[in-house]
């Protein structure tokens, strides 16, 4: 599809898929907790919302991540809807073990490309966490369940500034010789510009497939929609958003809410990108989700 634009001609893709992370990464930085019974509510509203992916939890150690210490329950007793892919983030195999006994359909596995961060996030180096993730992969696989990887502080990090774009392809190659089908881009505080992403995106492009790239966007500048809007139009088709704008990283100072799931929506339903996503019933599990967490959530829909 191309938008004129007086003299700019800007190619959009028809469809995009949009991950909901907002159970995991939306939920795993608030003070308030959820409750295992709210959790699985919210995620069951979510299922009829037409959302084709959902991160429902994450089966870190309790004390690391105490908001998602539920994750068994959660996972194991929402309510399925045929088309959607249930997925949790894991960070070794004792975690993958919990989740497929919880029959998450995706394993979700996440490094940092800044080795200060990876210590931080992981408490282990980048070459420390590669063998981690392989047993992760292979042991998934081998059950035939599909991996999807996360890398964070893609454009740039909270303790060492600026990230290479040769440390982002060095990750991104090994974790795709280890079979994950999609690899999360993402920008943990959110200081992305249009450009610098457009940059990013050129190199990245011209050794990885543009439907083996998704894009994971923070909002903390307010960049976070102009980021998608170059993304797109470099042929990106898969965005990870949070509904409400809920999120941010724990072992990332100043990283505040992940790009709203409901503004993403408003945004590919007026230019007419297809999505699949039903915007009145994401609407209504975005008041439900704002009312428990008793606080205004930072998505502009909500305020409306």
């Amino acid at each position: 599809m191309t938008v004129s634009i007086s003299n700019f001609m800007l190619n959009f893709p028809e469809k995009v898929t949009v991950n909901e992370v907002g159970p995991r990464d939306g939920l795993q930085n608030e003070k308030t907790f959820i409750s295992t019974e709210d959790k699985i509510a919210w995620i069951n509203q979510l299922s009829q919302c037409g959302l084709p992916y959902i991160e429902v939890t994450s089966f870190v150690n309790p004390k690391w991540i105490p908001a998602l210490a539920d994750a068994y329950e959660v996972a194991k007793h929402i309510e399925r809807v045929s088309g959607v892919t249930y997925a949790a983030l894991v960070p070794n195999v004792k975690g993958l073990q919990r989740a497929l006994d919880a029959n998450i359909d995706e394993i979700a596995v996440f490094m940092s490309s800044s080795e200060t961060h990876n210590k931080k996030n992981i408490n282990k180096s980048i070459k420390e966490t590669f063998p981690i993730i392989e047993e992760v992969a292979r042991e998934t696989l081998a059950v035939r369940k599909t991996v999807r990887g996360y890398v964070s502080t893609v454009f740039g990090c909270p303790y060492e500034g600026s990230v290479t774009v040769e440390k982002v392809i060095r990750i991104a190659e090994t974790l795709f010789e280890m079979g994950i089908r999609e690899l999360s881009l993402g920008d943990t505080i959110g200081v992305a510009n249009p450009l610098q992403v457009q940059k990013m995106l050129e190199i990245l492009l011209k050794r990885f497939p543009s439907e083996r790239l998704a894009m994971h966007f923070h909002d903390t500048r307010g960049l976070a929609m102009a980021n998608v809007l170059v993304s797109l139009e470099m042929g990106i088709t898969s965005f990870d958003g949070s509904l409400g704008g809920l999120g941010g990283c724990p072992y990332a100072p100043g990283a505040s809410g992940n790009l709203a799931t409901d503004d993403l929506l408003y945004m590919l339903d007026g230019m007419g990108i297809r999505t699949g996503i039903n915007q009145e019933n994401l609407l209504d599990a975005a008041k439900f989700i704002q009312e428990k967490v008793g606080r205004p959530l930072p998505s502009h829909t909500l305020q409306v």
